[in-house]
C-alpha cells in the first residue's frame, strides 16, 4: 500500500513539474495592435514549442506600454523606436528599459483626404503631427524633405516647431496624440501618421500617402526588455524568433512595403 502511495505521489509531482517550468517561462509583452501584436501572435506557436508562454498585452497608446515595463508590471514591450525610448527615459526617469533587437521599420507618411499632391496644399493649410517629442521631430524633418518648411538643423531628430526658420506656405501645425491622427484626417489638410495607426485605420502607407519616408529611416521598431531580464532565456528566444527568416517573410508578404524588416 505504501509503495502504491509513493508511486502515486511521484507521478503527481512529475505532472506538476512541467506546469511549474511553464509558469517560469511566461513572458508578457506589451504591443500596439498593428503590426506589433500581429507579429507577436505569429511567433507565439513557435515559442510555445520552445517552452515560452508568450502573453501579448495590447495597448492603443504609446505611454502606458513603456510606463508599465518601467514599473516592472510587464516583461517588455514591442512598439517603440530608439528616439522615442530616449525621450521617454528623459521625461519619465526611466533607466531600466533596454533595447534587445531591431525588428522592423514602419515608414512614416503624410496623408490627405482633401489634396492629391503636396503642391496642392493651400496657403495656411492645417497640418497635424504627433505630439510626442520624438515623432513630432520626425514629422517636421519629413515636412522639410518635401520642401514645405525649413529647420535650423536638418539632422536634429528632436526638432520642435521653435526650430522652424522658414514656413513659406504659412502652415498651421497642430500637435495631436498619435493614436488620434487618423480620426482627425478629415478635419485637416494634411496629417503625418505613424504606420501602425495608419494600418489600423485601413490606410496603406505605400498607396494612400502623399509622401513617405525612404528606407534610410533610423526609426527601427525595437523589442525592449527590462535591464534585469534582458538576458533571460525567454527574452532571448523571443528576440531570435522576431528576427528569424520566417518573420522576415511574414512581414514582407503581409504588409507589402508598409512595414519593412530591419534585420
Amino acid at each position: 500500500m505504501r509503495f502504491k502511495f509513493a508511486l502515486l505521489l511521484a507521478s503527481s509531482l512529475s505532472l506538476l513539474a512541467p506546469a511549474a517550468s511553464q509558469a517560469a517561462d511566461k513572458l508578457t509583452i506589451a504591443a500596439t495592435p498593428v503590426p506589433h501584436a500581429e507579429i507577436l501572435e505569429f511567433v507565439k506557436p513557435a515559442l510555445a514549442r520552445q517552452g515560452v508562454d508568450l502573453q501579448v498585452k495590447v495597448f492603443t497608446d504609446y505611454v502606458q506600454p513603456a510606463v508599465q515595463v518601467n514599473e516592472k508590471r510587464l516583461d517588455g514591450n514591442f512598439f517603440l523606436h530608439q528616439p522615442y525610448l530616449d525621450e521617454f527615459k528623459k521625461s519619465h526617469k526611466n533607466d531600466i528599459e533596454v533595447p534587445v533587437a531591431k525588428v522592423h521599420v514602419e515608414p512614416f507618411a503624410g496623408y490627405s483626404l482633401k489634396h492629391k499632391k503636396v503642391a496642392d496644399l493651400p496657403d495656411g493649410a492645417t497640418v497635424a503631427i504627433p505630439n510626442d517629442p520624438s515623432n513630432s521631430g520626425r514629422a517636421l524633418l519629413l515636412l522639410e524633405r518635401q520642401g514645405l518648411l525649413k529647420l535650423k538643423d536638418t539632422n536634429n531628430i528632436s526638432a520642435t516647431r521653435k526650430d522652424i526658420v522658414s514656413n513659406p506656405k504659412n502652415l498651421k501645425i497642430r500637435e495631436i496624440e498619435a493614436a488620434t491622427l487618423p480620426r482627425v484626417l478629415n478635419q485637416v489638410d494634411l496629417a503625418l501618421i505613424n504606420t501602425n495607426y495608419a494600418l489600423e485605420a485601413k490606410l496603406n502607407p505605400v498607396k494612400d500617402s502623399l509622401f513617405i519616408e525612404d528606407g534610410k529611416s533610423p526609426y527601427a521598431n525595437l523589442l525592449v526588455a527590462r535591464e534585469d531580464n534582458k538576458d533571460s532565456p525567454a527574452v532571448k528566444k523571443l528576440a531570435a524568433a522576431l528576427t528569424s527568416p520566417e518573420v522576415k517573410k511574414f512581414i514582407e508578404e503581409k504588409y507589402k512595403g508598409a512595414v519593412v524588416p530591419a534585420f
